[in-house]
């Protein structure tokens, strides 16, 4: 059964430290074809905590949402049954992530790659280590072999495509939802999603404006915005784009993005899904 939604988020992610960043970006639309709008934060810019108490204010109304965040939502494999043994589960990998960066504010998450155990199993600085094993998760290898982009690996924490902060900070964030909210709350693939208000999957927004035929730049204009827009079958922005930033875009082209495929039932059961990906490594929400 295809899970239905009333109103549908895409987020653009940030694993930085301190309080100051940039990087998080919230956007939303409703079913239907209305434009997707930006979701002003509660205070100068989004921080993790605000987006993770929206999230749970969300679960509290009548609607039901469908949330995508640009972060991984567990690490490959190898690095993790390395560290819990062969039959862990991702919420269990959040949960040892938890135990070891619950004194770091705001959801960060680097400090559980800095931990003398865990060190040895990233690239944290400089040039890559010799001894660097960059495991990819199934679904990177798919998204790769299908043309669909080069997500990087969670493993990786240097240069400006890195994703393995983000996705650290992601899973803490995670794991306080499912602590907070319960079967209110399901993360695709790990749980079942047919009660839940709010239903969270893993996103790489290169695969949505690739889709709209965008390619890999960056949305820097209203009209390259709308040209998204319109072959993912929204309304035109409203907004000023000259205003939003990077993150902003890929916000809102990731909410149109959500909504266009979220109905078609190949994206919940993909090809190459299988019960390790469903239990511990997860799934990029449209690679099919």
């Amino acid at each position: 059964m295809i899970p239905t939604f009333d109103r549908f988020v895409g987020v653009d992610w940030s694993g930085a430290t301190g309080s100051a960043y940039s990087g998080v970006a919230v956007a939303e639309c409703r079913a239907g074809s209305g434009a997707p709008a930006l979701v002003p934060p509660p205070g100068r810019r989004w921080r993790r905590a605000d987006f993770a108490d929206w999230v749970a204010a969300q679960a509290a109304t009548d609607e039901r949402l469908l949330i995508g965040i640009d972060c991984a939502f567990a690490l490959p494999e190898p690095t993790a049954s390395a560290l819990l043994g062969d039959s862990y589960s991702a919420a269990a990998l959040w949960s040892y992530i938890e135990a070891i960066c619950a004194s770091d504010g705001d959801f960060y998450g680097g400090g559980f790659a800095d931990h003398e155990e865990h060190a040895p199993l990233f690239w944290r600085s400089g040039p890559r280590p010799a001894d660097f094993a960059e495991h990819h998760r199934a679904t990177e290898q798919a998204c790769r072999a299908k043309g669909l982009g080069t997500p990087e690996s969670p493993l990786k924490l240097v240069g400006a495509r890195q994703v393995g902060k983000g996705g650290l900070a992601g899973m803490r964030v995670l794991n306080w939802l499912k602590q907070r909210l319960g079967e209110a709350f399901a993360v695709w693939p790990f749980d079942p999603t047919k009660t839940a208000r709010v239903v969270c999957v893993e996103l790489y927004p290169r695969l949505f404006m690739r889709m709209a035929g965008h390619g890999n730049g960056k949305v820097r204009t209203l009209d390259a915005l709308n040209v998204c827009f319109e072959a993912l079958r929204s309304s035109r922005y409203v907004g000023n784009v000259e205003a939003s930033s990077d993150h902003e875009t890929d916000a809102l082209v990731a909410a149109a993005g959500l909504r266009f495929i979220a109905a078609e039932g190949a994206v919940w059961s993909p090809n190459g899904l299988d019960s390790l990906g469903r239990r511990a490594e997860g799934w990029i929400f449209g690679v099919i």
